[in-house]
């Protein structure tokens, strides 16, 4: 009997936390366009490998263009947070990518490494969430807007 109430005991608490940790998700990217060549190194790998367009990214993934190379991604299942236009020869990592379905926040927050992008970001929703592009310099936050971050390699 006490075996019984202690396994009953586990499973309702592995059943709240479950739920509780269920209703954050982990958005992804997926690379709508692709012109020229683009390379992905996934979360915790540290090669890097030729991506096509239709590939999904995760948080945690970079990003970089070739010369003369460009690509579209879009966050979130149905591009619900914006759209990213990446430029040639840029780098950037899809740092966080978070959506919390019962607090109603979402967080995005991409690292430019070098290069240039165009920012289409729907308006968020929620006093907490966040859209933000950080730089080596800098940090850029937007509650929805069109807007270029740019970073150039020193003595450009």
């Amino acid at each position: 009997m006490k075996t019984l109430k202690a396994m009953l005991m586990v499973a309702l608490i592995l059943g709240l936390a479950t739920s509780v940790f269920a209703a954050e998700a982990r958005r992804t990217a997926h690379i709508v366009s692709l012109d020229g060549a683009a390379e992905v190194k996934l979360a915790g790998q540290s090669d890097w490998a030729a991506v096509q367009a239709g590939a999904i990214l995760n948080e945690g993934d970079t990003l970089k263009t070739g010369s003369s190379s460009n690509a579209v991604l879009a966050i979130g299942a149905n591009n619900e947070v914006g759209t990213v236009e990446i430029s040639e020869r840029s780098q950037i990592l899809l740092s966080a990518m978070m959506f919390d379905q019962q607090a109603n926040i979402s967080q995005t927050l991409l690292d430019l490494a070098m290069g240039e992008v165009l920012i289409k970001a729907q308006k968020v929703q929620g006093e907490q969430s966040k859209f933000e592009v950080k730089t080596p310099t800098s940090i850029v936050g937007v509650r929805g807007t069109v807007f270029r971050v740019k970073v150039e390699a020193v003595g450009e």
